[in-house]
Protein backbone atom coordinates (compact mmCIF):
# COMPACT_ATOMS: atom_id res chain seq x y z
CA UNK A 1 0.00 0.00 0.00
CA UNK A 2 1.04 3.63 -0.59
CA UNK A 3 2.27 6.08 1.93
CA UNK A 4 -0.48 8.06 0.65
CA UNK A 5 -3.41 5.34 0.54
CA UNK A 6 -1.94 4.72 4.50
CA UNK A 7 -2.82 8.08 5.36
CA UNK A 8 -6.06 8.12 3.81
CA UNK A 9 -7.39 4.98 5.32
CA UNK A 10 -5.48 5.74 8.80
CA UNK A 11 -8.04 9.52 8.19
CA UNK A 12 -10.89 7.39 7.45
CA UNK A 13 -10.62 5.47 10.87
CA UNK A 14 -9.90 8.68 12.71
CA UNK A 15 -11.35 11.06 11.31
CA UNK A 16 -14.51 10.01 9.12
CA UNK A 17 -16.84 10.35 11.85
CA UNK A 18 -16.25 13.80 11.94
CA UNK A 19 -16.11 14.38 8.68
CA UNK A 20 -19.98 12.86 8.36
CA UNK A 21 -21.12 14.65 11.16
CA UNK A 22 -20.52 17.99 9.73
CA UNK A 23 -21.62 16.91 6.33
CA UNK A 24 -25.12 15.63 8.30
CA UNK A 25 -25.17 19.17 9.63
CA UNK A 26 -24.69 20.87 6.10
CA UNK A 27 -26.78 18.48 4.10
CA UNK A 28 -29.60 17.60 6.68
CA UNK A 29 -30.01 14.24 5.36
CA UNK A 30 -27.60 11.18 6.98
CA UNK A 31 -28.01 8.37 3.86
CA UNK A 32 -27.00 11.75 1.68
CA UNK A 33 -24.15 12.62 4.44
CA UNK A 34 -22.95 8.86 4.44
CA UNK A 35 -22.41 8.62 0.68
CA UNK A 36 -20.69 12.18 0.60
CA UNK A 37 -17.76 10.96 2.99
CA UNK A 38 -17.54 7.78 0.81
CA UNK A 39 -17.61 10.10 -2.12
CA UNK A 40 -14.89 12.41 -1.12
CA UNK A 41 -12.80 9.26 0.50
CA UNK A 42 -12.64 7.53 -2.68
CA UNK A 43 -11.65 11.08 -4.73
CA UNK A 44 -8.94 11.67 -2.11
CA UNK A 45 -7.71 7.97 -2.35
CA UNK A 46 -7.49 8.70 -6.58
CA UNK A 47 -6.15 12.43 -5.97
CA UNK A 48 -3.79 12.87 -3.43
CA UNK A 49 -1.16 10.70 -4.19
CA UNK A 50 -1.02 13.05 -8.12
CA UNK A 51 -2.04 16.87 -6.37
CA UNK A 52 -0.59 15.94 -2.86
CA UNK A 53 -2.16 16.28 0.40
CA UNK A 54 -4.11 19.08 1.21
CA UNK A 55 -3.11 21.93 3.51
CA UNK A 56 -6.29 20.71 5.89
CA UNK A 57 -7.37 17.01 5.03
CA UNK A 58 -10.81 17.47 6.70
CA UNK A 59 -11.62 20.88 5.66
CA UNK A 60 -10.59 19.50 1.64
CA UNK A 61 -12.86 15.98 2.70
CA UNK A 62 -15.77 17.76 3.55
CA UNK A 63 -16.17 20.37 0.80
CA UNK A 64 -15.12 17.75 -1.23
CA UNK A 65 -18.17 15.42 0.23
CA UNK A 66 -20.85 18.29 -0.01
CA UNK A 67 -20.36 19.47 -3.84
CA UNK A 68 -20.03 16.02 -4.57
CA UNK A 69 -23.88 15.67 -2.99
CA UNK A 70 -25.27 18.86 -4.49
CA UNK A 71 -24.47 17.78 -7.87
CA UNK A 72 -25.85 14.25 -7.16
CA UNK A 73 -28.75 16.19 -6.11
CA UNK A 74 -28.79 18.30 -9.09
CA UNK A 75 -28.39 15.09 -11.47
CA UNK A 76 -31.40 13.66 -9.80
CA UNK A 77 -33.57 16.33 -10.73
CA UNK A 78 -33.49 15.71 -14.11
CA UNK A 79 -36.42 13.29 -12.86
CA UNK A 80 -37.88 14.64 -10.25
CA UNK A 81 -38.01 18.61 -10.22
CA UNK A 82 -38.67 19.46 -6.71
CA UNK A 83 -34.66 19.00 -5.95
CA UNK A 84 -33.65 21.68 -8.22
CA UNK A 85 -34.95 23.64 -5.53
CA UNK A 86 -33.13 21.34 -2.71
CA UNK A 87 -29.56 21.54 -4.53
CA UNK A 88 -30.17 25.68 -4.52
CA UNK A 89 -31.23 25.88 -0.71
CA UNK A 90 -28.16 23.78 0.26
CA UNK A 91 -25.80 25.57 -1.74
CA UNK A 92 -26.99 28.81 -1.15
CA UNK A 93 -26.81 27.89 2.57
CA UNK A 94 -22.89 26.85 2.79
CA UNK A 95 -20.41 29.53 2.46
CA UNK A 96 -17.16 28.80 1.28
CA UNK A 97 -15.41 30.84 4.22
CA UNK A 98 -16.95 28.66 6.76
CA UNK A 99 -14.85 28.33 9.51
CA UNK A 100 -13.55 24.63 9.41
CA UNK A 101 -12.08 25.12 12.75
CA UNK A 102 -11.29 22.14 15.58
CA UNK A 103 -13.46 23.51 17.37
CA UNK A 104 -16.32 23.87 14.69
CA UNK A 105 -16.18 20.27 13.56
CA UNK A 106 -16.24 19.25 17.43
CA UNK A 107 -19.10 21.12 17.93
CA UNK A 108 -20.75 19.70 15.09
CA UNK A 109 -20.35 15.56 16.62
CA UNK A 110 -21.89 17.52 19.64
CA UNK A 111 -24.67 18.45 17.45
CA UNK A 112 -24.95 15.20 15.91
CA UNK A 113 -25.03 13.38 19.65
CA UNK A 114 -27.94 15.63 20.69
CA UNK A 115 -29.92 14.76 17.46
CA UNK A 116 -29.63 11.47 17.57
CA UNK A 117 -31.04 11.95 21.18
CA UNK A 118 -33.79 13.94 20.42
CA UNK A 119 -36.54 13.21 22.88
CA UNK A 120 -39.04 12.27 19.89
CA UNK A 121 -37.34 9.45 18.94
CA UNK A 122 -37.64 6.07 21.54
CA UNK A 123 -34.91 5.24 23.92
CA UNK A 124 -33.39 2.23 21.78
CA UNK A 125 -33.46 4.02 18.43
CA UNK A 126 -31.68 7.33 20.17
CA UNK A 127 -28.85 4.30 21.27
CA UNK A 128 -29.32 2.54 18.41
CA UNK A 129 -29.08 5.41 15.85
CA UNK A 130 -26.30 7.20 17.67
CA UNK A 131 -23.85 4.31 17.62
CA UNK A 132 -24.09 3.86 14.34
CA UNK A 133 -23.90 7.35 13.35
CA UNK A 134 -21.74 9.07 15.68
CA UNK A 135 -19.68 5.61 16.62
CA UNK A 136 -19.68 3.93 13.30
CA UNK A 137 -20.04 0.63 15.14
CA UNK A 138 -21.43 -1.82 12.54
CA UNK A 139 -25.24 -2.45 12.12
CA UNK A 140 -24.43 -6.41 13.42
CA UNK A 141 -22.40 -5.58 16.56
CA UNK A 142 -24.89 -3.21 17.64
CA UNK A 143 -27.88 -5.37 17.21
CA UNK A 144 -25.84 -8.10 19.39
CA UNK A 145 -25.35 -5.66 22.03
CA UNK A 146 -29.02 -5.53 21.91
CA UNK A 147 -29.68 -8.96 21.34
CA UNK A 148 -31.76 -8.17 18.23
CA UNK A 149 -31.53 -9.02 15.05
CA UNK A 150 -29.73 -7.37 13.08
CA UNK A 151 -32.34 -6.97 10.48
CA UNK A 152 -34.72 -5.64 13.15
CA UNK A 153 -32.32 -3.31 14.09
CA UNK A 154 -31.43 -1.94 10.76
CA UNK A 155 -35.28 -1.01 10.50
CA UNK A 156 -34.77 0.57 13.51
CA UNK A 157 -32.12 3.29 12.59
CA UNK A 158 -33.89 4.04 9.55
CA UNK A 159 -36.91 5.18 10.91
CA UNK A 160 -34.94 6.85 13.19
CA UNK A 161 -33.47 8.69 10.25
CA UNK A 162 -36.84 9.06 8.31
CA UNK A 163 -38.43 10.70 11.75
CA UNK A 164 -35.45 13.35 12.03
CA UNK A 165 -36.06 14.08 8.59
CA UNK A 166 -39.84 14.25 8.14
CA UNK A 167 -40.01 16.23 12.05
CA UNK A 168 -37.66 18.32 10.96
CA UNK A 169 -35.34 18.00 14.15
CA UNK A 170 -32.78 20.76 14.03
CA UNK A 171 -29.13 19.36 14.27
CA UNK A 172 -27.93 21.86 17.15
CA UNK A 173 -27.01 21.82 20.79
CA UNK A 174 -30.11 22.26 22.96
CA UNK A 175 -30.73 25.12 24.75
CA UNK A 176 -29.67 25.11 28.65
CA UNK A 177 -33.53 24.85 29.92
CA UNK A 178 -33.31 21.50 27.21
CA UNK A 179 -29.78 19.79 27.91
CA UNK A 180 -30.44 18.08 31.26
CA UNK A 181 -33.48 16.10 30.41
CA UNK A 182 -31.56 14.63 27.38
CA UNK A 183 -28.06 13.90 29.20
CA UNK A 184 -28.72 10.80 30.73
CA UNK A 185 -29.05 8.91 27.12
CA UNK A 186 -25.84 11.05 25.81
CA UNK A 187 -23.97 10.06 28.96
CA UNK A 188 -25.53 5.90 28.15
CA UNK A 189 -24.15 5.98 24.78
CA UNK A 190 -20.81 7.07 25.27
CA UNK A 191 -20.13 4.99 28.31
CA UNK A 192 -21.17 1.87 25.68
CA UNK A 193 -18.80 3.07 23.30
CA UNK A 194 -16.37 2.90 26.00
CA UNK A 195 -16.77 -0.23 27.01
CA UNK A 196 -16.84 -2.05 23.42
CA UNK A 197 -13.35 -0.25 23.05
CA UNK A 198 -11.75 -1.20 26.91
CA UNK A 199 -13.02 -4.55 26.32
CA UNK A 200 -14.66 -5.35 22.65
CA UNK A 201 -17.87 -7.67 22.92
CA UNK A 202 -16.36 -10.40 20.32
CA UNK A 203 -13.34 -10.56 18.20
CA UNK A 204 -9.56 -11.48 18.17
CA UNK A 205 -8.46 -8.68 20.18
CA UNK A 206 -9.47 -7.03 24.32
CA UNK A 207 -8.94 -3.78 23.51
CA UNK A 208 -10.27 -1.62 20.43
CA UNK A 209 -8.08 1.61 21.33
CA UNK A 210 -9.81 3.83 19.16
CA UNK A 211 -12.97 3.56 20.62
CA UNK A 212 -12.00 3.87 23.93
CA UNK A 213 -10.46 7.24 23.31
CA UNK A 214 -13.29 8.39 20.43
CA UNK A 215 -15.20 8.16 23.78
CA UNK A 216 -12.62 10.21 26.11
CA UNK A 217 -12.86 12.55 23.61
CA UNK A 218 -16.65 12.70 23.13
CA UNK A 219 -16.37 13.15 27.28
CA UNK A 220 -13.97 16.22 27.49
CA UNK A 221 -16.80 17.78 24.82
CA UNK A 222 -19.45 16.80 27.10
CA UNK A 223 -17.48 18.36 30.41
CA UNK A 224 -16.77 21.62 28.23
CA UNK A 225 -20.27 22.08 27.42
CA UNK A 226 -21.86 21.21 30.46
CA UNK A 227 -19.69 20.36 33.87
CA UNK A 228 -22.11 18.05 35.88
CA UNK A 229 -21.19 15.58 38.50
CA UNK A 230 -22.34 12.47 36.27
CA UNK A 231 -20.52 14.09 33.05
CA UNK A 232 -17.50 14.71 35.68
CA UNK A 233 -17.58 11.33 37.24
CA UNK A 234 -17.71 9.79 33.66
CA UNK A 235 -15.01 11.44 32.78
CA UNK A 236 -13.20 10.53 35.35
CA UNK A 237 -14.19 6.27 35.31
CA UNK A 238 -13.24 6.26 31.18
CA UNK A 239 -9.23 8.01 31.77
CA UNK A 240 -8.86 6.25 35.24
CA UNK A 241 -10.31 2.47 33.15
CA UNK A 242 -8.18 2.97 30.39
CA UNK A 243 -5.02 4.02 32.36
CA UNK A 244 -4.64 0.37 32.29
CA UNK A 245 -4.77 -0.46 29.01
CA UNK A 246 -0.96 -1.49 28.29
CA UNK A 247 -0.85 -3.65 31.10
CA UNK A 248 -3.98 -5.82 30.36
CA UNK A 249 -3.08 -7.99 28.05
CA UNK A 250 0.37 -9.79 27.34
CA UNK A 251 2.67 -9.62 23.99
CA UNK A 252 0.54 -12.56 22.32
CA UNK A 253 -2.85 -10.42 23.18
CA UNK A 254 -3.88 -12.62 26.21
CA UNK A 255 -5.84 -11.35 29.13
CA UNK A 256 -3.85 -10.12 32.47
CA UNK A 257 -5.89 -9.79 35.60
CA UNK A 258 -6.12 -6.90 37.51
CA UNK A 259 -3.87 -8.81 40.36
CA UNK A 260 -1.40 -10.03 37.99
CA UNK A 261 -0.63 -5.69 36.00
CA UNK A 262 2.50 -4.83 35.95
CA UNK A 263 1.37 -1.42 37.54
CA UNK A 264 4.64 0.56 36.37
CA UNK A 265 2.39 0.25 32.38
CA UNK A 266 -0.60 2.20 34.26
CA UNK A 267 -0.73 5.68 32.62
CA UNK A 268 -0.61 7.71 35.42
CA UNK A 269 -0.87 10.65 34.08
CA UNK A 270 -4.36 9.75 33.14
CA UNK A 271 -5.37 8.27 36.61
CA UNK A 272 -4.33 11.54 38.74
CA UNK A 273 -6.47 13.45 35.95
CA UNK A 274 -9.08 11.08 36.80
CA UNK A 275 -8.92 11.12 40.32
CA UNK A 276 -8.98 15.11 40.52
CA UNK A 277 -11.99 15.27 38.62
CA UNK A 278 -14.25 12.63 40.78
CA UNK A 279 -12.67 15.13 43.66
CA UNK A 280 -14.53 17.70 41.73
CA UNK A 281 -17.47 15.59 41.35
CA UNK A 282 -18.16 14.26 44.69
CA UNK A 283 -17.71 17.51 45.87
CA UNK A 284 -20.81 19.11 43.91
CA UNK A 285 -22.94 16.07 45.59
CA UNK A 286 -25.32 14.03 44.12
CA UNK A 287 -23.05 11.52 42.97
CA UNK A 288 -24.80 8.96 40.37
CA UNK A 289 -23.55 6.08 38.85
CA UNK A 290 -20.52 7.10 36.92
CA UNK A 291 -19.33 8.95 39.88
CA UNK A 292 -19.44 6.24 42.30
CA UNK A 293 -17.80 3.99 39.86
CA UNK A 294 -14.76 6.42 38.98
CA UNK A 295 -14.56 6.51 42.85
CA UNK A 296 -14.30 2.61 42.73
CA UNK A 297 -11.83 2.48 40.00
CA UNK A 298 -9.81 5.28 41.67
CA UNK A 299 -9.43 3.34 44.93
CA UNK A 300 -8.09 0.51 42.39
CA UNK A 301 -5.50 2.49 40.30
CA UNK A 302 -4.61 4.19 43.59
CA UNK A 303 -3.39 1.49 45.66
CA UNK A 304 0.05 0.52 45.47
CA UNK A 305 -0.53 -3.07 45.18
CA UNK A 306 -3.69 -5.35 44.96
CA UNK A 307 -2.72 -6.63 48.37
CA UNK A 308 -3.17 -2.98 49.26
CA UNK A 309 -6.28 -2.21 47.82
CA UNK A 310 -8.83 -0.86 50.32
CA UNK A 311 -11.93 -3.64 49.73
CA UNK A 312 -13.97 -2.18 52.73
CA UNK A 313 -14.47 1.34 50.61
CA UNK A 314 -14.89 -0.45 47.99
CA UNK A 315 -17.95 -2.59 48.73
CA UNK A 316 -19.38 0.26 50.87
CA UNK A 317 -18.69 2.36 47.36
CA UNK A 318 -20.72 -0.80 45.72
CA UNK A 319 -23.59 -1.08 48.60
CA UNK A 320 -24.25 2.71 47.13
CA UNK A 321 -24.05 2.08 43.47
CA UNK A 322 -26.36 -0.85 43.89
CA UNK A 323 -29.06 1.17 46.07
CA UNK A 324 -29.33 3.90 43.29
CA UNK A 325 -28.89 1.45 40.67
CA UNK A 326 -29.60 -2.62 41.62
CA UNK A 327 -28.60 -4.14 38.41
CA UNK A 328 -27.10 -7.46 38.61
CA UNK A 329 -23.83 -6.82 36.91
CA UNK A 330 -23.69 -4.47 39.53
CA UNK A 331 -24.10 -7.12 42.22
CA UNK A 332 -21.72 -9.32 40.82
CA UNK A 333 -18.59 -7.25 40.73
CA UNK A 334 -20.18 -6.47 44.60
CA UNK A 335 -19.89 -10.11 45.31
CA UNK A 336 -16.50 -10.33 44.52
CA UNK A 337 -14.75 -7.53 46.30
CA UNK A 338 -16.83 -9.02 49.34
CA UNK A 339 -14.75 -11.60 48.42
CA UNK A 340 -11.84 -9.94 48.84
CA UNK A 341 -12.75 -8.76 52.01
CA UNK A 342 -14.43 -11.31 53.59
CA UNK A 343 -13.56 -14.07 51.81
CA UNK A 344 -13.75 -16.69 48.93
CA UNK A 345 -16.72 -18.53 50.89
CA UNK A 346 -18.82 -15.84 51.65
CA UNK A 347 -18.37 -14.26 48.68
CA UNK A 348 -19.56 -17.70 46.85
CA UNK A 349 -22.80 -17.44 48.79
CA UNK A 350 -23.51 -13.88 48.00
CA UNK A 351 -22.82 -14.89 43.89
CA UNK A 352 -25.04 -17.66 44.39
CA UNK A 353 -28.48 -15.59 45.06
CA UNK A 354 -27.56 -13.93 41.59
CA UNK A 355 -27.95 -17.29 39.56
CA UNK A 356 -31.18 -17.10 38.27
CA UNK A 357 -30.62 -13.63 36.82
CA UNK A 358 -26.90 -14.29 35.44
CA UNK A 359 -27.16 -17.77 34.29
CA UNK A 360 -26.61 -16.72 30.87
CA UNK A 361 -23.45 -14.51 31.78
CA UNK A 362 -20.12 -15.50 31.22
CA UNK A 363 -18.67 -13.14 33.84
CA UNK A 364 -20.52 -14.42 36.35
CA UNK A 365 -19.30 -18.16 35.86
CA UNK A 366 -15.88 -17.03 35.55
CA UNK A 367 -16.28 -15.53 38.83
CA UNK A 368 -18.30 -18.24 40.26
CA UNK A 369 -15.10 -21.16 39.11
CA UNK A 370 -12.89 -18.54 40.55
CA UNK A 371 -14.33 -18.84 43.56
CA UNK A 372 -15.08 -22.72 43.70
CA UNK A 373 -11.12 -22.66 43.22
CA UNK A 374 -10.30 -20.88 46.32
CA UNK A 375 -12.85 -22.66 48.34
CA UNK A 376 -11.70 -26.13 47.02
CA UNK A 377 -14.46 -27.54 44.91
CA UNK A 378 -12.51 -27.94 41.92
CA UNK A 379 -14.92 -30.11 40.37
CA UNK A 380 -17.82 -27.60 40.63
CA UNK A 381 -15.34 -24.61 39.17
CA UNK A 382 -14.51 -27.13 36.46
CA UNK A 383 -18.04 -27.04 35.36
CA UNK A 384 -18.17 -23.30 36.06
CA UNK A 385 -15.07 -22.52 33.81
CA UNK A 386 -16.87 -24.80 31.01
CA UNK A 387 -19.71 -22.77 30.98
CA UNK A 388 -18.27 -19.79 31.01
CA UNK A 389 -16.19 -20.61 27.92
CA UNK A 390 -18.73 -21.71 26.15
CA UNK A 391 -20.57 -18.49 26.62
CA UNK A 392 -17.98 -15.89 25.91
CA UNK A 393 -17.47 -14.35 22.36
CA UNK A 394 -14.38 -12.48 23.49
CA UNK A 395 -11.43 -14.89 22.10
CA UNK A 396 -8.68 -13.06 24.38
CA UNK A 397 -11.30 -13.74 27.52
CA UNK A 398 -12.08 -17.52 26.05
CA UNK A 399 -8.05 -18.37 25.76
CA UNK A 400 -7.95 -16.82 29.95
CA UNK A 401 -10.68 -18.91 30.62
CA UNK A 402 -9.36 -22.15 29.00
CA UNK A 403 -5.96 -21.23 30.42
CA UNK A 404 -7.57 -21.65 34.02
CA UNK A 405 -9.58 -24.14 33.68
CA UNK A 406 -6.25 -26.41 31.97
CA UNK A 407 -4.73 -25.82 35.32
CA UNK A 408 -7.50 -27.95 37.11
CA UNK A 409 -7.30 -30.87 34.83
Amino acid sequence: MQPTDQFVNHLYKTEGRRVLATLIRLLKNFDLAEEAMQDAFTIALKQWPIDGIPKNPRAWLISTGRFKAIDQIRRRATFNASLTQIADELESAISDSEDWGERNLEDDQLRLIFTCCHPSLSAEAQMALTLREVCGLTTEAIAKAFLLNPTTLAQRIVRAKNKIRDAKIPYEIPTENELAPRLDTVLHVIYLLFNEGYSASEGEHLIRHDLAQEAIRLGRLLKELLPTTEVLGLLALMLIQDSRRDARTDTAGDLIRLEDQDRSLWHHYQIREGSDLIQQALSRGGAGVYSLQAAIAALHAEARSFAETDWQEIVGLYDLLFHINPSPIIALNRCVAVSHRDGAAQGSIELDLLVDQLQDYYLFHAAKADLLVKTGDISAAKIAYETAIKLTQQEPEKRFLVNQLSKLI
